[in-house]
């Protein structure tokens, strides 16, 4: 049986899993040195008996950790972590569960909180008509009695843009799939709860546009009062 076909437990497919610590033993047993390049992904393909494909999404995964770094026309490299460092995260990586939907949603409470702060002392004019207009984009669906779970969370990553922070919008972006297919499978809002937010949501857009970070931040969280409820009371 190819390795592919094993499907995982945890986190990562066992595919995935396989390939990575492969490609640990590799590093380790042929002793490459950081910056150091890797076979490529055909030969490894057929070293490990697994498709392109699947190699690609193996190192792809390490790209995401900063393990790896891939640069087109010439191949991958080992990063310049030390091989500790290197090798105690790949143990990490794979027994990583997958996140459940409470814990998503709590990362995201925890994000959002000090993004809006950001995003209060940082947007530009450009910002703002993009948040605005999501806003008017949720506030229309919404009274129009149509789902605007997708267009609450572009409100949101909009905030996230309206950061500067590449790394939180990064975290932002991650995230927000699993919880658009999420939200209503949990039950996560009453019937009311998207006609309130338009003020909510409003308050906090206030609070941006005034540029009053700790403001924006409390506005952010009497927002998130549903939330919080799911999180820590049920």
């Amino acid at each position: 049986m190819r390795t592919e076909d094993i499907k995982g437990m945890n986190g990562l497919a066992s595919k995935e899993k396989f390939i990575i610590s492969e490609i640990r033993d590799l590093i380790n047993a042929k002793n490459f040195e950081p910056g150091e390049k890797l076979p490529s992904e055909r030969l490894l393909a057929e070293k490990l008996n697994v498709t392109r494909g699947s190699i690609r999404n193996a190192i792809q995964k390490l790209e995401q950790y900063g393990l790896l770094k891939s640069m087109p026309q010439s191949g991958t490299f080992v990063s310049d972590l030390e091989r500790t460092a290197l090798n105690g995260m790949i143990d990490q990586i794979l027994t990583l569960p997958t996140p459940d939907f409470k814990s998503l949603v709590e990362t995201r409470i925890f994000l959002e909180l000090k993004i809006v702060k950001f995003a209060a002392a940082r947007h530009t004019e450009e910002d703002m008509a993009e948040i605005e207009q999501a806003q008017l984009n949720y506030r229309t669906k919404t009274l129009a009695g149509e789902d605007s779970v997708a267009e609450d969370l572009l409100f949101h990553l909009a905030i996230a843009k309206a950061s500067h922070n590449a790394s939180l919008q990064r975290l932002m972006l991650s995230i927000t799939p699993q919880i658009i297919t999420n939200f209503e499978k949990y039950h996560v809002c009453k019937n009311n709860t998207a006609i309130s937010a338009i003020e909510e949501h409003e308050e906090v857009v206030k609070a941006i546009r005034t540029k009053r970070p700790e403001l924006a931040e409390v506005k952010m969280k009497d927002h998130f009062s549903v939330l919080y409820q799911y999180c820590y009371e049920t």
